[in-house]
């Protein structure tokens, strides 16, 4: 007799996207931050792919008034299909079904700009009382390649408790960042958490390990999240429900991701995500890398 099939390590994942998207003015007056296009495929969309390849059933997208726009991305187009195909458009009508095809999408609402913690707290009715864990993926990173759920749920089978991602970065950087305290297992990617401290200085940096969009988390987050206090601004931070988590002896780990990544969460970061990925693209990439030489040399 064949084994049953295991249940998957976790079956939600949560999106935070309530942000005003202040950096981006005044295109975001209208347009939430997070369908504005890497090329052609808004940056949420991109991330809901990286969750349902990963395993996960349910997007929960948290979304603040007034940003209906981000749920209408992933509904039904059936009408905008029927016209497309009528017009001989078949490969658009598979990029524009893609976003409804890929996950099921459920909103919540955030009212008030109250940190990643109280953004992360929102979800909590809609993640089903039998789920032991979920994930949380910050639309603004893109982590590449995809894959690096796939391997912290791996983690999380093995060692319980809550898993993170971490990049290793220069340690003449590392300033700009959450840092990890960690300590070696027995797999060279994957650290054993012990602390966090925000944004050190480099030579006080207790690691090079950075935080990245990335988190695994056990739902004794939400208990965690209801015991801390609010830092300035009366926000909720999700580090500070980590931290206290490890200080009650929570195991948490971290993934260390040998790949990319690109911060759509300002200008800077979003046209270099943009540039690598048109370069890549077989339309638009040959021509846009002969512009790119030509214009740096001109």
């Amino acid at each position: 007799m064949s084994e049953p099939a295991r249940a998957p390590t976790f079956r939600s994942a949560v999106v935070p996207a309530a942000g005003l998207g202040t950096r981006f003015l005044p295109a975001t007056k209208t347009v939430p931050k997070e369908l504005l296009p890497v090329i052609a495929t808004p940056g949420i969309e991109m991330v809901a792919a990286e969750a349902a390849e990963a395993g996960a059933q349910q997007l929960l997208i948290v979304t603040s008034p007034g940003k209906d726009a981000i749920a209408a991305h992933f509904a039904d187009s059936s009408e905008l299909e029927a016209e497309l195909k009528a017009r001989g458009k078949d490969s658009l009508v598979q990029k524009v079904r893609r976003a409804h095809d890929l996950i099921d999408v459920r909103t919540v609402t955030q009212d008030e700009p109250k940190g990643l913690g109280h953004a992360v707290g929102c979800a909590r009715e809609a993640i089903g009382p039998d789920e032991e864990a979920f994930a949380v993926l910050l639309p603004d990173d893109l982590v590449l390649p995809t894959g690096v759920l796939t391997k912290m749920a791996a983690v999380r089978e093995r060692h319980g408790g809550s898993v993170l991602c971490a990049f290793d970065v220069p340690r003449s950087e590392i300033s700009a960042y959450g840092v990890f305290t960690v300590s070696d297992t027995d797999d060279d990617d994957v650290k054993q958490v012990h602390g966090m401290v925000e944004k050190p200085a480099p030579e006080e940096a207790p690691s090079t390990l950075a935080a990245a969009g990335r988190y695994l988390l056990d739902r004794a987050i939400f208990d965690a999240l209801d015991r801390i206090t609010p830092g300035s601004g009366g926000e909720l931070q999700l580090t500070d429900a980590v931290a206290l988590l490890i200080s009650e002896g929570h195991p948490v780990h971290v993934v260390v991701h040998r790949g990319g990544r690109h911060d759509l969460g300002n200008p800077g970061g979003y046209v270099r995500a943009y540039v690598d990925f048109a370069l890549d693209d077989p339309d638009y990439g040959p021509d846009l890398r002969a512009w790119l030489a030509a214009r740096l040399n001109g």
